[in-house]
């Protein structure tokens, strides 16, 4: 189902479906019992715009931690369960936002049922994770291989089990690491499920390989109007999973631009080190908020030209460079001090911006 469609649901203070927002999560890699590491992962997390936060609970020990965890950060805390549903009880009881369970691996129905008692009495959604490696063996067989085809018919069974026991506050997560299954099983489930859709492409890789193959995966699948909420999971600091998501959304119009930073592929024309300096702007830059657009270009022809709407823009010259606004030249510097005169005016333009905003 549309993402305008979709049924409404609240975790802890986040709406989630029915049109709202698209939210970013992520996932620590602490050992949830370290609370202190775990807290201050959570909380540069959220500092870089983590909405809902996930961590594992493999023990008792770690389950008993949500509730000194929770109290210490500002975002929801959903715990990740495998296996064990005394596990899942307790979560629910020391005060997860929301759970994350495969049915299929927390033993019988009446252990699914306790978990799904303990949802209702404390008024949490359960997230219904399913996902390539996990697939039951009669699944398997039917279909021969793991296809879109059966990661949907294992969803929909574990929906239907939970639906059984008259819960549906319910979020559907069905992931895989192939890119094109993703795409196709976000496409047959959508047309058969009312319930939020959490979306990712699972153990997508690195750093740069996982954000380029969730960037076409979530690209496509959020372009189509599905998924509610989603995670880029990279092999790395969680940090970059919130920055790559943030830029998914933004380019894809569905969360506010901050900084749009661009920059030429240089060509034969650059008279100047524009790779180091794009590099550069985009380290001191990257941590905008404002809704402002920066060039880095390596020539007058991608300069002023091309850029002309910027609002800010470096265009290189022969070890010069030239310093635009809106395509008007404001200042050309030598090479050397071209950085940090760039700097100097764009700390002039963010202080016009404040300055209009509060007259």
């Amino acid at each position: 189902m549309l993402r305008d469609k979709t049924k409404t649901l609240c975790i802890g203070d986040k709406v989630i479906g029915g049109g709202h927002p698209v939210l970013i999560q992520s996932m620590t890699n602490t050992k949830t019992k370290d609370v202190k590491a775990t807290v201050g992962q959570i909380k540069r997390l959220e500092a870089a715009g983590c909405d809902i936060i996930r961590v594992a609970v493999p023990d008792m020990e770690s389950a008993k931690c949500i509730e000194d965890i929770k109290s210490s950060i500002s975002i929801p805390l959903v715990a990740d369960i495998h296996f064990d549903y005394q596990l899942a009880i307790a979560s629910i009881e020391y005060g997860a936002d929301k759970i994350r369970i495969n049915p299929g691996n927390i033993g019988n129905e009446d252990r699914v049922y306790q978990v799904v008692e303990a949802a209702k009495r404390c008024h949490i959604p359960i997230r219904v994770g399913v996902n390539s490696g996990s697939l039951e063996k009669k699944i398997l067989r039917k279909y021969g291989r793991v296809c879109a085809e059966a990661l949907v018919e294992s969803a929909l069974n574990k929906l239907k089990l939970i639906e059984s026991m008259d819960y549906r506050q319910l979020v559907l997560s069905i992931k895989s690491s192939d890119v094109l299954m993703s795409i196709e099983a976000h496409d047959q489930i959508a047309k058969q499920v009312p319930y939020p859709l959490h979306v990712g492409i699972t153990e997508s890789g690195t750093i740069k390989m996982g954000t380029i193959k969730s960037s076409v995966g979530l690209g496509i699948i959020l372009h189509k109007g599905i998924g509610d909420t989603i995670r880029v999971s990279l092999t790395g600091d969680p940090v970059e999973e919130i920055i790559a998501g943030k830029k998914i959304l933004q380019t894809l119009g569905l969360r506010e631009q901050e900084v749009n930073i661009i920059s030429c592929p240089t060509c034969g024309r650059t008279e100047i080190n524009l790779v180091e300096l794009a590099n550069e702007v985009e380290k001191r830059c990257g941590h905008l908020k404002e809704n402002i657009k920066i060039a880095v270009m390596g020539c007058e022809v991608n300069g002023p030209g091309e850029a002309r709407d910027a609002d800010i823009g470096i265009a290189g010259g022969k070890k010069t460079g030239l310093i635009f606004k809106k395509g008007k030249v404001v200042k050309k510097v030598p090479e050397d001090q071209l950085l940090d005169a760039f700097m100097s005016e764009l700390d002039q333009l963010l202080n016009e911006m404040k300055t209009d905003e509060q007259t």
